[in-house]
């Protein structure tokens, strides 16, 4: 990368150049353009090319640095692609093939070889999402955001589908026997038509409850969906928050059973909505700042 993102300097440099070839010192163009003389002589040497509205410039280097003190030799380079040559094989197995060499190298550095020389291979089955700009919460709906619980080993689970709104932290949760795309599209329904506001945008993990199939079901309710961005937990803090509060004060404190749950979470629900303070609320309720968000619209 550039040591300076100036979109100017190419041009000043020119201009320092070109004061200098009509006969001015290069000390006095120095002065003049507030740089040191070295650097006008630098300048001097340098090449000028055309810049993106036709005009001479001479452009910012990078600085890179064009070797690096570590880097891998070129036999091993030559060693990796020759094992890649032979089958067209994963970087963990080329990996492990040259760890049975005796060639110590890191599996990044496989990886990074084949994707320098631009031979690395996508999966075509990868499942690519778009990371559209995330709404402002600026009022209840605007941003939703959802996620799934689950409680006990895998052959004796649990599992519920928690849902809060960024603006007012109302929340709703529903405890389901299956976790999949079709009982997440029932749990948005519901949730809506609970809802005391319409909901605009939901946000989700990449679970496989929330796949495209979700995507394209919530779109034909008239609710955009967006994905939370890889390896970036924050983007769905507030959920995650929420599944804490409601395993520290609702799900912690009864039996792990279906029709306990069932009956036990709208109960907490009620009192998260209506009587618990909110300390990022200062204090205030989701329902009281529902109301308020109607008042002033």
């Amino acid at each position: 990368m550039p040591y300076t993102n100036n979109p100017n300097l190419p041009r000043v440099r020119m201009q320092a150049v070109e004061l200098v070839r009509q006969g001015k010192s290069v000390r006095e163009a120095a002065r003049h353009f507030g740089f040191s003389h070295n650097a006008v002589l630098n300048w001097l040497k340098r090449a000028p090319v055309y810049g993106p509205y036709g005009q001479l410039v001479i452009p910012t280097r990078s600085s890179r640095p064009e070797h690096h003190p570590k880097e891998l030799s070129s036999e091993i380079v030559s060693r990796i692609l020759a094992l890649r040559d032979e089958r067209s094989q994963c970087a963990e197995i080329i990996h492990y093939r040259l760890k049975k060499e005796g060639i110590a190298v890191s599996i990044s550095s496989v990886k990074r070889v084949f994707r320098r020389l631009g031979i690395s291979k996508y999966s075509r089955w990868k499942k690519w999402h778009q990371y559209p700009e995330r709404p402002m919460p600026e009022k209840p709906g605007f941003l939703v955001e959802i996620d799934t619980v689950h409680e006990g080993i895998p052959s004796d689970r649990l599992s519920a589908y928690a849902l809060i709104d960024v603006n007012s932290r109302w929340a709703y949760a529903e405890p389901v026997l299956r976790v999949s795309g079709y009982a997440t599209i029932k749990f948005l329904k519901q949730a809506k038509e609970r809802s005391p506001f319409p909901f605009r945008t939901i946000q989700t993990d990449h679970g496989s409850e929330f796949s495209k199939w979700f995507t394209k079901m919530a779109e034909c309710q008239g609710v955009s969906h967006r994905h939370s961005r890889v390896r970036t937990p924050t983007d769905n803090g507030h959920i995650e928050r929420f599944i804490r509060t409601l395993q520290d004060e609702c799900l912690h404190r009864i039996s792990r059973n279906f029709e306990i749950w069932r009956k036990e979470i709208p109960e907490f629900l009620h009192y998260y909505n209506t009587e618990r303070p909110h300390m990022a609320l200062n204090f205030q309720t989701p329902i009281e700042i529902i109301k308020w968000s109607e008042a002033i619209d």
